[in-house]
Parts: structure tokens; sequence; C-alpha cells
């Protein structure tokens, strides 16, 4: 199967932002879009991308039922090249899957009321669909791999079928996954393969990479799903701002022009890759590799040696190449948007090319910022100029332009050195005490494993930005911070957390960081009656392995902010330190139950839990 032909288009969600649709035109001498997708991806690469499509919304249905399907699509397409006025060959593509799988007969019995999509009509039908796709499948058993001598033989002498499996495998299991990136993961399987079959420890070997690849799968998956909410919940035009700031970072000598073209192809694409119509998604990031390779001297000195590369290659070699070099002598933005004193007369006629020529134009000259800075600094500007250009001198009103964007830099810089020195100085198992501390005061209505799942993330993205050269944390920690938080603003939306919560996830998106930075403690919660048995502390606090013993430790501290949010930071520590001593006492016990309990008593003729406890519900 031809896989790796198609595997150079995964990783440009994130860093490759270029391409030539030209789609009306050339779709013009086409009168069946089936055949027109399918000689252009040929046909095993086809196949594939139907074989993703069919298991993202039929994750219980099995290989072999699925490739039924696969047939049956491809056969028309087949019949459609011969003849593109046969029936059913002028169908768009999503139309004609969606038609194959409500012609399943099993399909109510197996996914219930999934059936009653296909009383709906299209795109109606397709949205429908979408709802009933299962992010991480509990119905889907973890995969297991097989021996490494039997995987090594598969791959020898049934390459296709493993591979096909391999892609059934990860499409089911991710749905929202799109269709490049899937294909690329193959990709990278597939290399894996080869390179482990002739080590001695196979299977050692394959672990290994398996567990990157793994990694990667996931890491991707976050990124599309983050994209695909923004273009959904925001709209087409904060989508386009933020790869408009993000591409022209990265490219700042391309010209203008070409970076708002290549920005509306790339929305244009992200949303049938979104809708989930993988085949356009896959024929059509193709030409975004191609067209940026076709004008590397136009966008960057740096991709040129990756587009020499082989197509495996020349994708990821894209997206770590390094941001371009900014072009010499740029002017200050000062005298263009600040000082002129026609600055209205441009910007009243049409504010969406001004303000994309400033975005543009400013991050081109900082690279250090992050996108959703770049996007405040640019919303206050056109607030001011709103404002401004409304009054008798607009030019002394929007004359503190500077100083109103200094507000959000300086901001945002306190945040990221303030939290990466308490992560760098203080390690990660105190910056993440420290993050559930202050985010259960926030939101104490939150479960106890969310707060601790949301703390996790968090903590995470410390580990991975805090690390990284100090012009390079901003971008990364409000990039990755953006994805935790609209996590939890789209888990608001249908379990309500409190007000502040709320107004914070109803602000624009780029304003949701510094909104859940400034929040304050929810005075209007009202803590559940004190609970003894909530901190029934037994011997396992003692036995279990040590990811549990800190899980459990960590929930303690959850619970008790939850009951006593007011407390202060030298509370907190007086309760931490009668917690350690305790266990630092009774794990060394031979009956550590009867140390916990009644049997270890202070000489007040308390127990020492008792003491704990009384301790606290006394504060």
């Amino acid at each position: 199967m031809k896989w790796l032909t198609l595997i150079s288009f995964i990783f440009l969600l994130s860093s490759v932002r270029s391409r030539n649709l030209l789609r009306t035109a050339r779709d013009a001498d086409h009168k069946s879009p089936i055949a027109h997708r399918f000689q252009d991806l040929k046909e095993e690469n086809f196949k594939a991308v139907a074989m993703i499509t069919f298991a993202q919304y039929l994750q219980k249905c099995s290989y072999d039922g699925l490739s039924k399907l696969v047939k049956d699509v491809v056969d028309l397409a087949h019949t459609c090249v011969a003849n593109e006025d046969a029936p059913n060959c002028a169908k768009p593509l999503p139309t004609i899957f969606l038609d194959e799988i409500c012609q399943v007969d099993s399909l109510r019995d197996s996914y219930g009321a999934m059936a009653d999509c296909c009383a709906k009509a299209d795109p109606e039908r397709n949205q429908c669909f979408l709802s009933f796709k299962v992010h991480q499948p509990d119905f889907i058993a973890p995969y297991q791999r097989p021996a490494a001598d039997v995987i090594c033989k598969e791959y020898s002498d049934h390459r296709v079928q493993l591979l096909g499996n391999f892609v059934y495998t990860v499409a089911r299991r991710n749905p929202f996954l799109h269709a490049p990136a899937i294909l690329g993961l193959a990709a990278e399987y597939e290399n894996a393969l080869k390179s482990c079959c002739p080590e001695s420890d196979i299977g050692a070997c394959l672990d290994a990479k398996a567990a990157v690849i793994k990694e990667r799968a996931k890491l991707i998956g976050v990124k599309q799903q983050h994209g695909c909410r923004i273009l959904d919940k925001y709209g087409e035009r904060t989508f386009q701002a933020s790869k408009l700031a993000r591409m022209s970072q990265k490219y700042p000598k391309a010209p203008f022009l070409e970076i708002v073209k290549m920005v509306h192809d790339v929305k244009n694409v992200y949303k049938e890759c979104c809708e989930g119509d993988m085949v356009e998604c896959v024929d059509d990031w193709s030409e975004v590799v191609n067209s940026l390779c076709s004008k590397q001297e136009v966008f960057s000195s740096k991709i040129k040696p990756c587009c020499e590369l082989p197509v495996l290659e020349r994708t990821k070699c894209i997206m770590e190449a390094e941001f371009d070099d900014k072009p010499d002598n740029l002017p200050s933005l000062v005298e263009k948007y600040v000082q002129d004193k026609e600055v209205c007369k441009s910007y009243e006629p049409n504010h969406d090319a001004f303000l994309s020529e400033f975005v543009y134009e400013y991050s081109r000259r900082h690279p250090e910022l992050s996108t959703e800075l770049i996007m405040r600094v640019t919303k206050g500007y056109e607030t001011l100029l709103d404002k401004c250009c409304k009054t008798d001198n607009p030019a002394e009103c929007y004359g503190n332009a500077q100083e109103e964007a200094n507000k959000h830099l300086k901001e945002t810089e306190e945040v990221v050195k303030t939290n990466c020195e308490l992560f760098n100085t203080h390690g990660e198992a105190e910056f993440l005490k420290g993050i559930l501390v202050r985010y259960t005061k926030k939101m104490p209505q939150v479960s106890t494993d969310t707060l601790l799942e949301i703390g996790k993330k968090m903590t995470a993205v410390g580990n991975k930005c805090c690390n990284l050269p100090e012009q390079k944390r901003m971008s990364c920690s409000e990039h990755y911070l953006s994805i935790v938080i609209e996590d939890m603003c789209k888990r608001q939306e249908s379990t309500p957390i409190n007000e502040q919560v709320s107004q914070c996830c109803n602000e624009l998106y780029s304003y949701r960081r510094p909104c859940f930075t400034a929040m304050g403690i929810d005075t209007k919660y009202v803590p559940p009656p004190f609970d003894p048995m909530m901190f029934n502390f037994d011997e396992k606090m003692c036995s279990a392995p040590p990811a549990e013993r800190e899980a459990g430790q960590l929930k303690l501290l959850i619970n008790l902010i939850k009951r006593k949010p007011q407390m202060t930071e030298e509370q907190i520590k007086t309760i931490g330190g009668g917690f350690t001593a305790m266990m630092e006492k009774c794990c060394k016990q031979s009956d550590v139950d009867a140390c916990l309990g009644e049997e270890s008593r202070l000489p007040v003729g308390e127990t020492r839990r008792e003491n704990f406890l009384s301790h606290f519900s006394h504060l």
C-alpha cells in the first residue's frame, strides 16, 4: 500500500500554513468530486483515508466490517472515474460516506440514537454524526502488541494488512484526529518496524518507539481538537487572527499578502478536517506542502533544507524549523500606528484589513511573544481606535496606545516569570501543590479528581515550557494553558461551576487566561459540613504504590481547601506539617492502622488523627 506518499502532511497543522487551492477553478472541470479525489490520491491512499473516515464514525465496527464499506466507496469511485455522469457520482464526498453508513443494517442495534441522524438532511446529518463520536472510548479494549517476532513476520509477509490495521486501530481510538496525522503516524510506525525488527531485543525497541508515537499522537490530537474548538466556538475571525500572528512570527520576511492568503487557505482546509471530511482534508493538505516548498524563497530560508528532503521527512523538518530571522532595520511601529494623526482615515474604511496588517507587522517584530498576547494587544488597540475615532481629537486620544499595550505585555511577562521561577526553584511536586491550592480556592465546586487532573495538566505545562530558553517560554506557556482552560470551559458549558468561572469562560478567547489568573477565592461558596470520614486514614496511605500515595495526599489537600477555602498559606503549612509528622510516625510501625487509629493516643487523651482533625476543624 502506498502509505508513504501522504505522510508529509501530518504536522503542518501547527507549523506550516501555506497553499494555493484555486479550488473553484480546479473543480470546475470535474462533475464528480469522488472521481476527482480518487484520481488525486490514487487507489491505495484513497482506501486508507476511507478506512479512517469510517473507523472514526463507526468506532465499534470491526476492521473486516469496515473493509466492506471501503470497498463499496472504492467501487463507486471506479464507476465515476469511468463515467462522471453515472448515478451518485455528483454527490459531495461527505454525503457518499454518510449514505454508506446509513445503509448499515445493524446501525441502530450497535449505536442506538445515532441511527436517528440518518433522518436529517446534510449538513445537519453530518453534525449529528460528529456529536456521537466518543473521545477515548472505554468500549475499545487497550491495544495489546503482538509478540515481537510475530509482528515482524506479519510486517514482512503482510505489510499492507498490518499498516491498514494500524490505521484502523488509531482512527477508532482517536475519532477527532485528522487523517493526515494518522497517515503520518502509520509511517512512523513502519519506520519503527524497519529499525527494530533487525535488533536483538525487538520488543524493547518497539515499546520505546511506540511510546514516542503514542505521545506524539496525543499531542497532535490535543492541538487539533483545540484548533477545531476555536474555529467552532469563536469563529473564523479569531481562528485566522491566531494563525496570522503565528505565521507572521515564523515567516517574518514573507510579504503580507502571501501570509494573509495562506491564513485564509489554511482556515478553509481546517474546516474540512474538523467537519470529518477526511478525503478533502488529506488532498488539500498536500497542496499546503507543495505550495510552501514551491515558494520557499518567499517564505523562509529555514525551510529550504526541508523541501530538499524525501517526502517522508519533509513535514517534520518544516514543523521543527526555527523561526526565520527578522528582516534588518524594520522601522518602529509607533510612527505609523500611534504618532500618525491620520490613523482613523486608514482604520475606519476597513477595520479588519487595517488590523490584519497591524497583527502582521507587530508579530514579525516580536517572535518572543505568545499569539494570545498579540491578540490582546490588537484587541486593546481596536477598542481604543473605536473610541478615539469618534472624538474631536483622535490623535491625542490614541496617543497612549503604546502604554496600553505595555500593560498587557507586563502582565503576561510577570505571570510567566513568576511561575517558571516557582517551578525551577521548588520543583514539580511543590509547584503542583501550589496550583491545587490556588485553583481549589477559585472553583471549589469542581470535583476533587477533576481538580487534580487540571493541576497535573498545568504542571505539565510548567515542565514543558519553563525548561525552554526564556524567549520561547511565553509562547509555549500561553498556548498550552489556553488549551487547558478551554477544556475547563467546555466542561463548564454542561456543568456550570460558579459565576466567576462563567464570566471568564465568556471572555474573548485571548482574554481567558488573564481572567483565570486574576480570579480570586469564590466568596459565594458555602463549604459542606465538616466530615471526619473524608479524612479516614488507613494502612494504604503507607503501603500503596508511590504514585497512588501521592495522589491520595494531593486529594487530601484539595479536600482540606474545599472545606476551609479561607485558609492562609501558613495554616496550610501547619496542617501539612501535622499530617507529615503523623505519617512519618505511623508508617514505621508494624501496625499502621493501630497507629493511625485509637491506639496511638496523645497525652491529652486524643488520637493523633483526632488531634489533626480537631486542629483543622477549629481554624
